[in-house]
């Protein structure tokens, strides 16, 4: 994840401190002043302050994330509109195709879900309202960043190889800014088993009015529920669900 620097250097730290325990089960104080590359000094004040706030809990060695930030994220998702706008539409192409579908928006360097509407097959596709997302390998990400200037992608990307996940997973930025002008074109994304083994997910953008790219919706499935031949048609039902979301936006 990319770090952000503000004039408020406090406020830099505690969100450090979050986004490094973010993917962790737990770290101990040696492992976050590492980790986050902090002062002892400051990182042993930081975290027990954070911790009177509820933002962390300590179990003997280990911080975690506290369940204030729950409370808080759960008031935050309430408060985005576009969430309950969505649902019906989300819910309508879930029946439709049967497959795992997902709202989602930039927060920061990485998208993140916000509502999550599970399959009515026995396969379930590991996710989370909630969860951060690779920006480069996942379908939701990429529908996103194609339609940002080429600064804003410039700046979310930087100049180094992009990490791999998967065999099929896109590392470099040139060859990414090639797919983004093709996915421009087309009007949607599609992560080929880039982001997880297995697992394929068609992505659109969402507009507000105004022509502003302001969140994405997708499907999800494993490889054989998204089959080569029917990818074009099960796009075409996300683009149709995005334009009716855009309509309810009005």
């Amino acid at each position: 994840m990319k770090t952000i620097s503000t004039s408020v250097p406090a406020l830099d730290k505690v969100v450090r401190v979050c986004d490094f325990l973010s993917d962790k089960n737990g770290a101990t104080f040696s492992q976050i002043f590492q980790g986050v590359g902090m002062a002892k000094s400051s990182t042993s004040s930081l975290l027990g302050a954070m911790v009177a706030h509820g933002l962390l809990r300590q179990d003997n060695d280990k911080y975690y994330l506290g369940l204030r930030l729950y409370e808080l994220g759960n008031k935050a998702v309430e408060q985005y509109d576009i969430k309950k706008i969505a649902h019906p539409v989300l819910a309508a192409l879930r029946d439709d195709t049967n497959l795992t579908c997902h709202l989602g928006v930039l927060q920061g360097s990485s998208p993140i879900y916000l509502t999550k509407l599970e399959s009515p097959q026995a396969i379930v596709i590991r996710s989370w309202e909630g969860k951060r997302l690779s920006l480069h390998s996942s379908g939701l990400g990429k529908a996103i960043m194609a339609w940002l200037s080429p600064a804003e992608v410039d700046d979310l990307l930087g100049d180094e190889q992009l990490p791999r996940f998967t065999d099929t997973t896109i590392t470099d930025v040139n060859e990414l800014k090639k797919q983004l002008e093709l996915i421009r074109q087309r009007g949607w994304a599609y992560d080929d088993e880039e982001d997880s083994q297995g697992v394929r997910c068609i992505a659109v953008p969402v507009f507000n009015p105004q022509g502003q790219v302001i969140a994405a919706i997708s499907i999800s499935g494993v490889a054989f529920q998204i089959p080569d031949d029917k990818r074009e048609q099960l796009a075409e039902r996300v683009m149709l669900a995005s334009k009716e979301l855009l309509g309810r936006l009005r």
